[in-house]
């Protein structure tokens, strides 16, 4: 008899404080579970469905300290092997797969536009039952152990496909935000770039405990660090994000600044037609912008700008996604395009 996995205490916080976006995740889940027992066997694989996109889509995996990960990487069609292209890694949050990470960020239509390639890893049920990376668990060193394969799995992308070494990007949704910072923290010369969508900032937790405390904003990590050399940050947060708490992104901004050493401007409110608006702070070393936090109205836990059959997506925020890969392509600092 197999043994029944019971949800981790993570999971349970997660499903109580989104209740709301949860029904209406359920509704349109059913909708779609109901069109898909009609078609019989592909019932079984529309979590696992890709967006139909002008491009590639490859199946990977790679091995390292943590384990085996699975992944997918788009690529743009007619990509030349004298081309040196941007690579994106994008991490999935809780309840989440690479499929449907993909599907609700729409990544893909701009990496096919701009020309960058797409990486998303899968994290494996078999070490977090609730596909979370395991971004807190430092005391045990598992949370370092992931993020080693996480980069043995851009080391394969980089061998592999006509990646630019010196123009890689990290992003990532809740869980998957939390472990794009650890991975920018530990590995910073590797990343141009790296964006947080509502994740919980290095150094927050040690434990699934600590985690719990950290998302609930009881728990912030110290903003005394020791200067070093970090990538530029972007934080993306909702307002009324009833998971992870908003002071999460401020803390977790004011943390890279001190590392840093750059200092705050002025916040302004941007609005784009009917969207959410945003109240944007920036920090600043002389005039490069090394810190952004972007802090949407009304957004609760959710990809800003997703698309709205998808979990944890909100199509009514500002796109995420576009925000994210501006931030980037600011940073490529003059990238080759070809060999």
């Amino acid at each position: 008899m197999s043994r029944r996995v019971r949800p981790s205490p993570l999971l349970r916080a997660i499903e109580r404080a989104t209740t709301a976006m949860t029904r209406r995740a359920i509704r349109a889940g059913a909708n779609a579970a109901g069109k898909a027992a009609a078609r019989g066997v592909e019932a079984m694989s529309a979590p696992y469905r890709l967006p139909a996109s002008t491009g590639d889509w490859i199946t990977g995996q790679a091995i390292g300290p943590g384990g085996l990960r699975r992944f997918r990487l788009f690529r743009p069609a007619g990509v030349r092997s004298s081309e040196r292209l941007p690579l994106l890694v994008m991490l999935h949050g809780c309840g989440q797969n690479a499929a449907g990470f993909a599907r609700s960020t729409r990544m893909d239509r701009l990496a096919s536009r701009e020309r960058f390639l797409v990486l998303y890893p899968e994290q494996d049920l078999a070490a977090n039952p609730q596909g979370c990376w395991n971004w807190y668990d430092t005391r045990s060193h598992r949370a370092e152990a992931e993020a080693a394969t996480l980069i043995a799995a851009i080391d394969q992308a980089c061998l592999l496909y006509p990646v630019d070494r010196g123009a890689v990007a990290v992003a990532g949704l809740s869980a998957g935000a939390s472990m794009a910072a650890l991975l920018a923290v530990r590995w910073p010369e590797r990343f141009c770039a790296v964006a947080m969508h509502a994740g919980v900032a290095p150094g927050a937790a040690r434990s699934a405990a600590g985690a719990l405390a950290a998302m609930r904003g009881r728990s912030l990590p110290e903003t005394a660090v020791e200067r070093g050399n970090r990538p530029p940050l972007l934080v993306i947060h909702g307002s009324e994000d009833r998971v992870v708490s908003v002071r999460n992104a401020h803390a977790a901004a004011e943390q890279w600044a001190a590392a840093l050493g750059a200092r705050a401007a002025v916040p302004r409110r941007v609005q784009r037609g009917a969207r959410h608006a945003m109240t944007v702070s920036d920090w600043r070393v002389q005039r490069r912008l090394c810190v952004r936090v972007c802090e949407v109205e009304h957004l609760g836990h959710a990809w800003s700008g997703g698309v709205a059959d998808e979990h944890f997506s909100d199509p009514k925020g500002p796109d995420a996604s576009t925000l994210i890969w501006r931030f980037v392509q600011a940073n490529l600092g003059g990238v080759r395009r070809e060999a």
